[in-house]
């Protein structure tokens, strides 16, 4: 199974901020949010865990939220995506809310599924999660390259994959082969915390996606020869 169902019970905490939430939100989504992009994709990006009033209330990865506004531009600039993003915000938003834009030969999902107190997900809730993400990862036919945003999403891919946290360091715009032909890319993530900071810039972000990219032609290049 690649995604709990609605009303998964594996994690007491976020069950019962779920709860809390569908109380006092009764029009968001308030669920373990789905992935967003084809099972067939080639690229994966794997981000930390919704956010409360982005893919909480949207039902959509990174929908809603400041992240998803430097995400989906980055994936529009680089052919990851087709069509015109746009980002609800407020407590208004439905867990039905959908736009125009459609992802091309990408998937985005999260480490944590479900929206956790104050962003920040439990070491136990990670590892919950994470057979989760194993079993997406596995399901792909065609992964060649993984995106992963900030430390937590680094450990959890390298968890998934059957390594072990030493095998790889998470360092921005760093690519590590990670099993078969599949590369993982670090990228800090694109919060709105690390864009003001100066941490990430959406021309740092721009060239992670570049390089997923190169992977992509790279492996197409080496099964012509």
């Amino acid at each position: 199974m690649i995604q709990p169902d609605n009303d998964c019970t594996l994690c007491p905490r976020l069950c019962g901020f779920r709860e809390q939430n569908r109380r006092e939100y009764p029009g968001f989504f308030n669920g373990p949010v789905p992935a967003f992009g084809s099972m067939d994709a080639e690229l994966l990006v794997v981000g930390l865990a919704p956010g409360l009033k982005g893919a909480n209330a949207t039902g959509r990865p990174f929908t809603g939220d400041y992240a998803g506004d430097i995400l989906f531009h980055a994936l529009l600039r680089n052919g990851f995506a087709n069509g015109s993003y746009s980002s609800p915000r407020g407590d208004t938003i439905t867990g039905t809310y959908r736009d125009g834009l459609s992802l091309a030969n990408c998937r985005i999902t999260n480490a944590v599924r479900c929206v956790p107190q104050e962003n920040k997900p439990e070491t136990s809730e990670i590892k919950q999660c994470n057979n989760f993400l194993a079993a997406e990862m596995k399901a792909m036919p065609n992964l060649k390259c993984i995106v992963s945003l900030g430390q937590i999403s680094h450990n959890a891919v390298l968890r998934a994959a059957g390594k072990k946290a030493s095998y790889a360091k998470f360092i921005h715009n760093a690519i590590y082969p990670l099993f078969g032909q599949v590369s993982l890319i670090d990228s800090y993530h694109c919060s709105r915390y690390n864009i003001n900071t100066g941490t990430l810039t959406e021309a740092m972000f721009d060239d992670v996606i570049k390089h997923a990219r190169s992977i992509l032609e790279a492996v197409k290049t080496r099964k012509a020869i």
